[in-house]
């Protein structure tokens, strides 16, 4: 158990020297704050927009601006901010197989399973404080501009794109163990993630695929009910439980 908690020190240390913390706090803050301004200033761009618009023949009407477009504006830049968490942290466990600092930990008598869990806790803590953050501060300032009350399954619809995200690690985790490269790790990840984008495009199948979870937009406008993704949710959470399960006797053969 030390080794294990000693380890989880030096990552953690590892992402604060590296800047990594500040970089993800700086852009999950920064894209918190867009959703809501993005909404807001929308019928003063549209105004600015209007005599030139006119122009061309289409006319411009007053524009309502409510917390739904603020949260449509919270799923729209959300894709944006997982793509680099998964570029920054792509190399957490790459890095150190061209080093002896890995190797050095694993012949003081750290077991190789707890190499894998402990960068998993601490991407998935990381994913979890940031996008949760983000999350906050779009939910403060939609309350305070307008009311949140207006869209419907906040939460569930939040927690559904969170678990997509955690298995998005859980993907780049099990490409970790194998790729000696990032470059390997982020074709992995997005190729799993794209095949499971085009497989959903097939009806029968697309609420069973893990990419049906980020169409938040469905639950907020009441589009959707929070039942049609129980399969989702369910299959999302055991394959990434799988994938960090494979992840370990991968790792356990590795050549270091």
């Amino acid at each position: 158990m030390k080794s294990l908690i000693a380890f989880l020190k030096k990552e953690i240390m590892e992402q604060i020297r590296s800047g990594k913390i500040m970089i993800l706090g700086i852009l999950f803050v920064m894209f918190g704050i867009m959703n809501p301004a993005i909404a807001k200033l929308t019928p003063w761009i549209m105004e600015i927009f209007a005599e030139s618009l006119e122009g061309s023949g289409i006319i411009v009407t007053e524009v309502t601006v409510t917390a739904l477009d603020s949260w449509m504006q919270f799923y729209k830049n959300i894709p944006m901010a997982l793509i680099v968490f998964i570029l920054l942290q792509s190399s957490i466990f790459t890095k150190e197989y061209g080093s002896d600092t890995l190797i050095l930990s694993l012949t003081k008598g750290l077991e190789r399973f707890k190499v894998v869990l402990s960068k998993t806790a601490v991407l998935i803590v990381l994913w979890t404080a940031c996008y949760w953050l983000c999350f906050g501060i779009t939910y403060v300032y939609n309350a305070y501009f307008w009311d949140n009350s207006i869209a419907e399954n906040i939460g569930f619809s939040a927690f559904c794109w969170w678990l997509f995200g955690v298995w998005v690690i859980s993907l780049a985790v099990l490409f970790s163990t194998v790729a000696n490269a990032n470059t390997g790790v982020l074709l992995g990840t997005g190729s799993v993630v794209l095949a499971s984008y085009l497989v959903g495009l097939l009806p029968k199948i697309n609420k069973y695929m893990p990419t049906f979870l980020t169409d938040g937009n469905s639950l907020i406008y009441g589009i959707a009910e929070p039942k049609t993704y129980t399969a989702a949710i369910m299959i999302t959470a055991v394959s990434g439980l799988i994938c960090f399960a494979v992840s370990i006797p991968v790792f356990n053969k590795k050549q270091l």
